[in-house]
């Protein structure tokens, strides 16, 4: 039996932890042996209590990471797998491209606390990185397609590790959420995968069939939209160049691979036949959910306005007036489908045009329970209740959170490579 040493960074309420003890087999277990959460907008630390509660307090510290790197890096311990779904709401989903500011922004910089342990632990930094982030970090900031991703990619080059990268989302296979990232996986030069990238004569084959990820999650062998390029240049040259002959577009497919500073990249397709969970499989029954929750019939048509589709004028704050349009969703979601993505405003009971609302069994329309949203997540029932943590704060911590059984099967995959 081997273990495999883990550090969980941005660790929220411990959905990597979780997963990687599910990834856990006879020959290869994975330990997490330190935990860094931190939530520099809020005075009380929710997500790290309910991390404590459930792992205990002695491995996680929950302070800002830039400051432990910089006055406690002793306080980190040396390991085998750094893994972290790190901060990215400066080029996330939830911003438009224009107001973009890629790894220059608050929540980006970030990027470079990781950077910093990886490069200051030296011949004991990690043989693994496992990392996951919105998709959007593919192509941020708007100004040059691909530059953020690109000054990644060339900083664990420098540092030795190769990379692939895939776009995974979550429904595609069988999980219950549609929800959309970009894992990461970096080995360390002279480790098992490494070396066997490093001799794959055809590199694309790992992205259709010898990596972890295409291990982990099954794409058409298709081999669409293929493309080679170097990252050439320092980090700063890359900063002020890349991309700026072509800025409308990244460079950088959903999957890829690179190695050497050698980039190759191409347009995925995935591949599942197995079972799928549905937003319906998820559900309580009505007895067992609280009236809060509930939409009355006045309600219910602020909802449906949200909901529906819109051209209608509107007027700025200094008199520029214009017409704001944009479609309908599907109200209410659908039980035989997987869910639309969490958002942080999941909670509370004002309208809004992207929380979810069901039409239960019994006709009534309702929001869904912090519980419910756990299990779009795959966490344990109640794994965010905690005293004085408010349903609201429960589902914007699930906003923040991942799909752990897809998680899981990346940690498998690596599992079975190792």
């Amino acid at each position: 039996m081997k273990t495999i040493r883990v550090i969980e960074l941005f660790a929220g309420v411990g959905g990597f932890r979780i997963a990687l003890d599910n990834a856990s087999n006879k020959e290869i277990v994975y330990k997490t042996v330190w935990a860094n959460q931190w939530e520099p907008s809020t005075t009380r630390q929710h997500a790290a209590e309910i991390y404590q509660k459930h792992f205990g307090e002695i491995k996680h510290l929950n302070e800002d990471i830039e400051k432990v790197i910089e006055e406690k890096f002793d306080k980190i311990p040396n390991h085998d797998l750094l893994v972290g779904g790190f901060p990215c709401q400066d080029y996330s989903v939830a911003k438009t491209l224009s107001h973009s500011k890629g790894l220059i922004g608050k929540k980006g910089v970030l990027w470079w606390s990781i950077y910093s342990i990886l490069k200051n632990k030296g011949k004991n930094a990690p043989n693994y990185i496992f990392l996951e982030n919105v998709d959007r970090l593919l192509k941020s900031p708007s100004a040059q397609r691909g530059r953020d991703f690109a000054v990644m990619l060339t900083s664990l080059s420098d540092l030795g590790y190769a990379v692939e990268w895939r776009v995974v989302n979550a429904a595609d296979y069988g999980f219950p959420q549609r929800r959309r990232r970009v894992f990461i996986i970096g080995y360390k030069k002279g480790t098992k995968p490494y070396n066997s990238l490093n001799k794959l004569k055809d590199k694309y084959s790992n992205i259709y069939k010898e990596g972890v990820l295409a291990d982990a999650f099954k794409v058409h062998e298709d081999q669409v939209s293929q493309s080679t390029f170097n990252l050439e240049g320092s980090l700063e040259e890359i900063t002020q160049n890349f991309s700026k002959n072509s800025p409308t577009m990244s460079p950088f497919q959903n999957a890829g691979l690179m190695i050497d500073r050698a980039v190759f990249t191409a347009k995925t397709t995935p591949e599942y036949k197995g079972k799928k969970v549905k937003l319906g499989d998820v559900i309580e029954p009505d007895k067992n959910i609280p009236p809060e929750f509930f939409i009355t019939e006045e309600q219910l048509k602020s909802w449906d306005y949200l909901k529906g589709a819109k051209k209608e004028p509107r007027k700025t704050k200094d008199g520029f007036e214009y017409f704001y349009s944009e479609g309908s969703m599907i109200f209410p979601d659908r039980l035989d489908m997987p869910s639309r993505t969490i958002v942080t405003g999941e909670g509370g009971t004002s309208p809004s045009r992207f929380k979810h609302v069901i039409k239960t069994k019994q006709g009534k329309y309702r929001r869904l329970t912090p519980l419910e949203l756990e299990r779009l997540n795959m966490f344990p029932d109640n794994h965010t209740k905690h005293d004085g943590v408010a349903d609201t704060k429960r589902a914007f911590i699930m906003g923040n959170a991942l799909v752990i059984g897809a998680i899981q099967k990346v940690g498998e995959s690596l599992a079975n490579k190792l």
